[in-house]
């Protein structure tokens, strides 16, 4: 089976982040035999706030919960840097 490939919208604030979080986690438990990686695309990202990092873990959690591995796709680099500043940018490392 292919990686699970989660795509995140233009806008990802606050407003948005909670039904994000629970539409990727009905992804998931899809396909619950799926081994294969979770990539979550956030190339369309142009506007967004802190609450874009708290969907990319919540999404990794998922992820792990069910023995995947975790990786992110196109990240702007004002998120990367803000994963930074928050000591958080190792958990959310870019697809292979």
């Amino acid at each position: 089976m292919p990686a699970a490939v989660l795509r995140l919208p233009a806008v990802l604030t606050h407003d948005q982040a909670t039904a994000l979080v629970k539409t990727f986690h009905m992804v998931l438990l899809a396909e619950p035999a799926n081994r294969e990686p979770v990539v979550a695309d956030a190339g369309s990202l142009s506007r967004f706030d802190s609450s874009a990092l708290a969907v990319l873990l919540a999404c990794r959690r998922q992820a792990q919960a069910l023995g995947r591995a975790f990786y992110v796709s196109g990240l702007p680099p004002r998120l990367r840097q803000l994963a930074g500043l928050y000591g958080i940018a190792e958990l959310i490392p870019d697809a292979p």
